[in-house]
C-alpha cells in the first residue's frame, strides 16, 4: 500500500501536479504554465480548487528545477522563491519534501520497463552498477542513482553547469564565439531549449548568414531545417555535444547501469536522434572507447518520469 499524497514536477516552463492514490497509481494529473502564476503556492492552490476532490492530502513531494540546500528555494530559470516550511503551512500538508527534479528522474530509473525507454546503440546494463540521467529542456538536468546494500541512493548535483568542451574545430569556433557573450559557457548554454537557439545563432554568425527568429522547436523541425541549413547544423551539433557530455558523465560515475536521457527535447526527435552522432560521440573517448561501448544509453519515452520518481519518494516520507 502506498501513501496518499500530492506529487509535483515543477519545471521552469511547465509544471505538473498529480495525486498518488493508495494503490500507488497517479490520478488527476494537470499541467500548468509557470508564467501564469505568481508562485508555486498559487499554482498548488489553483490545482486543488480545480479538482473534484479538494481535500488536501497529508503528504507531498515536489520535484523542482533548482538545487535544494535549505529551507529557501530559488529556481535557476524561473523568478520564483519560496520557503519549504511556509509552503507546507500555507497549503496544509503534514509533511512536505522538496527534491531536485532530476533526483526524481533518477529515482524513477529502476522502475522503467522496456516499453518506457528506447535504446540508442549497443551495450548491456550491469545490475547494481550506478545509473545516470541527463535531460535537456528549459535547462540541463543531471542526476544519478547508486546502490548500497540493496538500497538506491540518488545523487543531487548541478552537472548541467559543467564547462562545455569542444570535440572538433567547428564546435571550438562556436564555443569561442559564445564566450564573448557569456562569462562561462556551460553545457546548459548549448544543451537546452535556449541552448539550441544559442547554437543556431552562433553558426549563422560564423557562416555570415542572417539569423532568423526560430524557436527551439522550429530548429529541430525537419521541414524548417530543409530551408535553414544552420538550423539543421545546430540540431546535429546539439545531438553530438550531448553525446560528449553523456560520455563524460558515464566515465565520471562509472555508470555501467546505463545512461538515460530525459527532458522535453530529445524524446521529440525520435528516429532523428537515433540516427545522429550522439552514440558515436558518446563512445569517442580514446582508450576508453570499449568501456563506453559496453554501457547502454536510453531515451526515456514514458511520459512524466519525474512524477513516478516523486511518487516513490512519497513512500519514504
Amino acid at each position: 500500500m502506498s501513501a496518499w499524497g500530492l506529487v509535483g514536477d515543477i519545471g521552469a516552463t511547465n509544471s505538473r501536479l498529480a495525486l498518488v492514490e493508495p494503490d500507488g497509481s497517479l490520478s488527476q494529473i494537470r499541467v500548468f504554465a509557470c508564467d501564469e502564476y505568481a508562485g508555486l503556492a498559487e499554482m498548488i492552490e489553483a490545482y486543488f480548487s480545480s479538482k473534484a476532490r479538494a481535500e488536501i492530502p497529508p503528504r507531498a513531494v515536489l520535484a523542482v528545477a533548482s538545487p535544494i540546500s535549505g529551507d529557501e528555494v530559488s529556481f535557476t530559470n524561473l523568478p520564483w522563491t519560496f520557503s519549504i516550511e511556509a509552503l507546507r503551512r500555507r497549503i496544509g500538508f503534514t509533511r512536505l519534501s522538496v527534491i531536485n527534479d532530476f533526483v526524481a528522474n533518477a529515482l524513477a530509473l529502476p522502475h522503467l520497463g522496456a516499453d518506457d525507454r528506447m535504446q540508442i546503440g549497443g551495450g548491456v546494463a550491469v545490475a547494481g552498477a550506478p545509473m545516470a540521467v541527463i535531460g535537456p529542456g528549459s535547462g540541463l538536468g543531471v542526476s544519478a542513482l547508486v546502490f548500497n546494500n540493496g538500497r538506491s541512493v540518488p545523487i543531487e548535483g548541478e552537472g548541467g553547469h559543467v564547462t562545455m568542451a569542444a570535440a572538433d574545430a567547428r564546435e571550438a569556433a562556436v564555443l569561442d564565439l559564445m564566450r564573448r557573450r557569456f562569462d562561462h559557457v556551460s553545457a546548459e548554454r548549448v544543451l537546452s531549449g535556449p541552448g539550441l537557439v544559442n547554437l543556431y545563432a552562433a553558426l549563422c554568425e560564423l557562416s555570415g548568414e542572417a539569423i532568423a527568429e526560430l524557436s527551439p522547436a522550429q530548429i529541430t523541425d525537419r521541414s524548417i531545417a530543409a530551408v535553414h541549413p544552420r538550423a539543421r547544423e545546430a540540431a546535429a551539433m546539439f545531438c553530438a555535444m550531448l553525446g560528449t557530455v553523456a560520455g563524460n558523465l558515464a566515465l565520471t560515475l562509472g555508470a555501467r547501469g546505463g545512461i538515460y536521457i530525459a527532458g522535453g527535447i530529445v524524446p521529440r526527435l525520435g528516429a532523428a536522434f537515433a540516427q545522429s552522432d550522439f552514440r558515436a560521440r558518446f563512445e569517442a573517448k580514446g582508450r576508453f572507447r570499449d568501456y563506453l561501448a559496453a554501457i547502454p544509453t536510453y531515451v526515456i519515452t514514458r511520459p512524466l518520469p519525474a512524477l513516478l520518481g516523486a511518487a516513490k519518494a512519497l513512500n519514504d516520507l
